[in-house]
């Protein structure tokens, strides 16, 4: 069974949209997460706390509180508005900002057990060979971290991809613009289109099977190849 237009173009939005929120919370998040497994900070775990949020609350309540905030009577969405800059809500750029704040704990908790496990040792060494912080992040701690980044970025990108309550109540479901694949299904399921629900529904899973099978064999390989 064919593809319709409309799926094709709800593909296309899926995967620039898991594409670019992945992109966006591995630059925000690796220093967030170096950071959290850095800083002796007694009250730490407030921020660490306010990351993982999205695992416990529901996606139609975080949706909500965007829906008000990037409306075009809230906060962000009047500030955009009055900047002469395009309205938030319902639109993509929208779905970005949502898709972000859900997805943020299945990227930065990656990193932030990644850079802990490494430890204080190796930095500690190199500090001693006068190697200044940024070249001790970039040649000890990243090289180091390269299994939770490939974690970070297959769960952050394959959790967007399934991304339904949040996307739906902050982007509406407009065919073109803001309709992912999993709205897509919604509406065929809704419509008793169950073929079409069923080549959309068995290519999501397909992928995310084959994103997890490849986090599982390099973290294994990675684990084996530990002295």
């Amino acid at each position: 069974m064919s593809l319709s237009d409309a799926d094709i173009s709800a593909l296309f939005i899926t995967l620039r949209l898991a594409g670019l929120t992945t992109l966006i919370l591995l630059l925000l998040g690796t220093p967030l997460a170096w950071w959290l497994a850095r800083s002796q900070w007694r009250f730490k775990f407030l921020v660490e706390a306010l990351i993982a949020l999205p695992l416990v609350l529901p996606p139609t309540v975080l949706g909500f509180y965007l829906l008000i905030t990037l409306g075009s009577n809230g906060p962000l969405g009047s500030l955009s508005k009055s900047l002469g800059g395009p309205s938030l809500a319902f639109s993509f750029t929208g779905l970005v900002i949502g898709s972000v704040l859900y997805s943020m704990p299945f990227v930065i908790q990656p990193l932030q057990n990644a850079f802990t496990t490494i430890g204080r040792r190796p930095l500690e060494v190199a500090a001693t060979l006068r190697a200044s912080p940024l070249d001790r992040f970039f040649s000890i701690a990243l090289p180091l971290a390269h299994s939770g980044f490939l974690s970070a970025a297959v769960l952050g990108f394959a959790h967007t991809l399934g991304e339904f309550g949040v996307v739906l109540m902050i982007g509406g479901n407009i065919p073109g613009k803001t309709q992912v694949l999993s709205i897509a299904i919604y509406d065929h399921v809704e419509a008793l289109e169950y073929g079409q629900a069923h080549v959309l529904s068995a290519g999501l899973l397909l992928l995310a099977f084959l994103m997890l099978i490849l986090v599982y064999a390099v973290n294994r390989r990675f684990a084996v190849a530990q002295p």
